[in-house]
């Protein structure tokens, strides 16, 4: 079959042509783009936190409803935590000031050198006592993790003290001290004279931030050995033995109540219920997308068939001469598919190109990544089959049409 004596027809009456080539190219580049942030957009929502076993853990926020003085709020917290270890099914308890993925928690600005004239990166910044890596399982790779004796008791409404020493993540080392190893390094919250130094001791694998921004700002995160007391509510973090998890919740609440002769407010939320809250717009775009993109298909396929079917209706008689001059059903067959090949192939074209600007503008705007060659590869395969597919059913009908019948006048 000659491309010629198609290229010919189709440019005698160009309308459709390139109308079903449009098509086919705004849908392969809304197509590959739309699974490229639904790819994204997935293995954001199912990175690690660097919690070991999150179906384990749960979290608690614990306020009393009468005003007590800083020191009998100190003395509340070590109740409040005695009471939850004695809850059975408990494996660790740690007071801390935030969660990986609540949405809700503290940055620092952190420099390397007090002279920096900007800050070299934000981290979020956990303050806990020494059970904290314990608690949520993090993996310790590098240094020590704290001793009960380092933790220090803050009054948070009338110092601002630090420790002095801190655990980091992985990912805020490899930023701060590329190549190198963070344990015994030293780095400083804010810069300029009155910054004050924190000396690495440990790094935990992963740790990701309250509010687990995408890229690597989303796990840069410091530990602090620090009791912060003084504001009214306090936070604990709690592992579960393994299954154990709803049950210890209810017992932990009902411990906390009992413990305490002043009325409380107390909500318990388990790390699975903060990964869908923060990953529920994530998921939400990802599921109107893939609609949006299996919806695209359907309407070129539609708009391919219906294309062909008229082609076919207008070229009747055309085919029933060539029928009669001795044209087999495959040559029939063969000319219609390869006539479509070649309108999908020129919208696969200007899908490409369209794909890589649609890309470009995202990158620019909304800082995604490039999008990789395999989405408008693997698209452009797609429309090749949708074409041939599409175009197979009218193809067929007219291979199938007899000389006598197609001649026929009407």
């Amino acid at each position: 079959m000659e491309f010629r004596p198609i290229l010919s027809s189709l440019l005698r009456n160009k309308t459709g042509p390139i109308l079903v080539a449009m098509q086919v190219a705004l849908s392969l580049a809304i197509l590959a783009n739309a699974l490229h942030v639904v790819n994204e957009r997935r293995t954001v929502a199912a990175r690690p936190s660097g919690m070991q076993d999150e179906t384990a853990v749960f979290h608690l926020a614990v306020r009393s409803l009468k005003k007590d003085a800083p020191e009998q709020m100190l003395a509340d917290i070590k109740r409040e935590l005695d009471a939850l270890r004695a809850v059975p099914g408990v494996v660790a308890v740690s007071q801390v000031s935030q969660m990986p993925l609540s949405r809700s928690g503290n940055s620092s600005s952190i420099s390397i050198d007090r002279r920096q004239q900007r800050e070299s990166m934000a981290a979020s910044t956990y303050s806990a006592d020494e059970a904290l890596v314990k608690t949520l399982g993090l993996k310790l790779i590098e240094g020590r993790d704290f001793q009960p004796h380092e933790v220090i008791d803050v009054d948070e409404t009338k110092s601002q003290q630090r420790p002095g020493i801190a655990i980091i993540s992985k990912p805020m080392g490899d930023k701060l001290w590329p190549g190198e190893s963070a344990v015994g390094k030293t780095f400083y919250f804010g810069s300029g004279d009155g910054a004050e130094g924190v000396q690495v001791i440990g790094v935990v694998e992963r740790l990701q931030t309250a509010h687990a921004l995408i890229g690597d700002e989303g796990e840069f995160s410091v530990i602090e050995p620090t009791r912060l007391y003084g504001l009214p509510g306090n936070m604990y973090a709690v592992r579960a033995e393994t299954g154990q998890r709803d049950r210890v919740m209810k017992e932990a609440e009902a411990a906390l109540r009992q413990s305490s002769a002043t009325p409380m407010l107390l909500q318990a939320r388990t790390t699975e219920d903060d990964r869908q809250r923060r990953y529920r717009a994530d998921v939400s775009l990802s599921w109107m997308l893939l609609t949006v993109s299996v919806l695209l298909l359907l309407v070129t396929c539609s708009g391919i068939v219906g294309m062909a079917s008229l082609w076919v209706t207008q070229r009747r008689k055309q085919i029933g001469v060539r029928r009669a001059l001795g044209a087999r059903k495959v040559d029939i067959l063969r000319y219609f598919i390869l006539e479509n090949v070649m309108i999908t192939s020129s919208g696969v074209v200007g899908g490409v190109l369209l794909g890589v600007g649609l890309n470009h503008l995202l990158v620019s705007k909304l800082e995604m990544t490039r999008l990789p060659l395999v989405y408008l590869v693997g698209g452009a395969f797609l429309f090749w089959a949708i074409g041939i597919v599409a175009s197979y059913g009218p193809a067929w009908r007219a291979a199938s049409t007899s000389p006598a019948m197609a001649t026929r006048s009407t």
